[in-house]
């Protein structure tokens, strides 16, 4: 009785692990969360058994009885999770042995830790990836319904952060559905990639026993079983695959808000925020701070910490399964709530921001916005090379700079001291609406092009 609460591979050894190896070796704090997917293994595992004849069909159905009872268990909080069984795996092999004694054993033929922890990560992060994809549609759809409201707000284009060229706020928002939608194709195509079985590899050479991995992969979900037993227990590239994904999404609803912060500055004012989204000073009455933003923004870095953290713990690993993998879990179950989190506050900025419109058209007519569409006026109708055209039509700017005037505050005979053979109706491309419209190639900022693009893009989101 004195070995009752041994390690399951403790028969090798003549003393326990110490108290300190055994707190920084245990997972189960971080892996408990693994408890369905395990359990999903174990019953497939548990049935492939029986329908190979490897065990018997009793010893097998008080497996599976013992594994659902298990898994309620779990589900109403009354099973006790204990840190000396080291993780999620050896904590429900002990209680099944609670429950139905020693034909627990049979259940980890033909089986290794090895494996069953690849699946169960796995089965995790398919589901993950398609609660990501669930978020990101549900942000996609908020995007245009405020992009199909904005279609014909005005606001200048930036680069460099300097006023650029005139363009639809509807537009700028698409940009980032587009974005985002990339961010999906990533995630969908990590479940392509992660869509082949591990469960029966063993520890690293595969099984003797007459296993049917076909079987356990079909009912698990996945295509068909991995091809090569090293290769199955040294991967971890679909957990790189998920943190990389959830890096690039991170960044770019960072870049969300940073822009919502800068515009949301006194100095620019191109957009207020619902006080929903906005916190005060401790010391300031007069203050209200984008604080979910910058949230968002910092946090972005907890996403690439664990990308790189698992980058650098694979980097140096020969084949094929070493305890550094363990690390695994923790950086993809943080980078999964990181970026859960932030698409859930990206979510509620957007639906809670409001264009300052009478701004963003004063701004959208600073800066000279209308230059590039003078200069190509001069190309269609004065049969001049664009070069050309450009230098004339940065010497018009530099005459409206020294007047301290905007292109469309000059009169049609100041512009004409820069070409004199110019037709009247010259007059029209400084005017920042048909600027906008005037953009009509594929992809471009017209107002036909957006309306367009939203309706194609609410039928694939509906």
């Amino acid at each position: 009785m004195k070995n009752k609460n041994k390690t399951v591979w403790g028969s090798r050894f003549n003393n326990a692990p110490s108290k300190i190896f055994e707190q920084i070796g245990a997972s189960i704090e971080i892996d408990k969360r693994l408890f369905e997917e395990d359990i999903l293994g174990s019953i497939a595992h548990t049935q492939m058994l029986i329908k190979q004849k490897i065990i018997s069909k009793n010893k097998g159905n008080k497996i599976l009885l013992g594994l659902k009872k298990i898994r309620k268990e779990i589900i109403k909080n009354n099973f006790d999770f204990k840190k000396k069984y080291e993780d999620i795996h050896l904590n429900i092999e002990k209680r099944l042995f609670k429950i139905i004694g020693n034909d627990a054993g049979y259940l980890h033929i033909a089986r290794s830790r090895n494996d069953q922890v690849i699946t169960d990560f796995k089965l995790w992060i398919k589901k993950a990836s398609k609660e990501i994809n669930s978020n990101l549609n549900n942000l996609i759809k908020n995007f245009l319904k405020k992009s199909a409201d904005n279609v014909n707000t005005i606001m200048p284009g930036f680069t460099h952060l300097k006023n650029a060229q005139p363009i639809s706020f509807a537009h700028y928002l698409l940009a980032y559905v587009e974005m985002f939608k990339r961010d999906r194709k990533r995630f969908s195509s990590n479940i392509d990639y992660i869509d082949e079985c591990p469960l029966g590899v063993g520890a690293l050479a595969g099984t003797s026993y007459k296993i049917d991995r076909n079987f356990t992969s079909k009912k698990l979900g996945f295509k068909k079983p991995t091809n090569n037993s090293i290769d199955t227990v040294s991967d971890r590239d679909f957990a790189l695959d998920f943190l990389s994904s959830a890096s690039i999404c991170a960044m770019h609803i960072s870049r969300f808000a940073e822009e919502l912060i800068i515009w949301n500055s006194d100095i620019f004012k191109l957009i207020k925020l619902s006080d929903k989204m906005l916190t005060g000073s401790s010391i300031m009455p007069q203050k209200k701070n984008p604080d979910p933003a910058e949230l968002i923004r910092g946090r972005a870095g907890k996403n690439f910490g664990s990308l790189q953290a698992m980058l650098t713990t694979m980097k140096g690993l020969p084949l094929s399964y070493y305890k550094d993998m363990q690390e695994d879990k923790a950086l993809v179950f943080s980078s999964y709530d990181t970026l859960s989190e932030s698409l859930i506050i990206t979510n509620e900025l957007i639906k809670n921001l409001k264009p300052n419109k009478e701004r963003m058209l004063q701004l959208a007519n600073e800066g000279y916005t209308t230059a590039t569409d003078f200069a190509d006026y001069l190309v269609k109708n004065n049969n001049l090379s664009f070069r050309e055209a450009y230098k004339i039509s940065a010497k018009l700017v530099n005459y409206a700079e020294r007047r301290n005037k905007k292109l469309n505050e000059l009169s049609f005979d100041e512009v004409k001291k820069v070409k004199k053979d110019l037709n009247k109706k010259v007059m029209k491309v400084f005017d920042v609406k048909n600027s906008v419209n005037s953009k009509s190639s594929y992809g471009g900022t017209a107002t036909k092009n957006i309306k367009r693009m939203i309706s194609r893009l609410k039928k694939e989101f509906k």
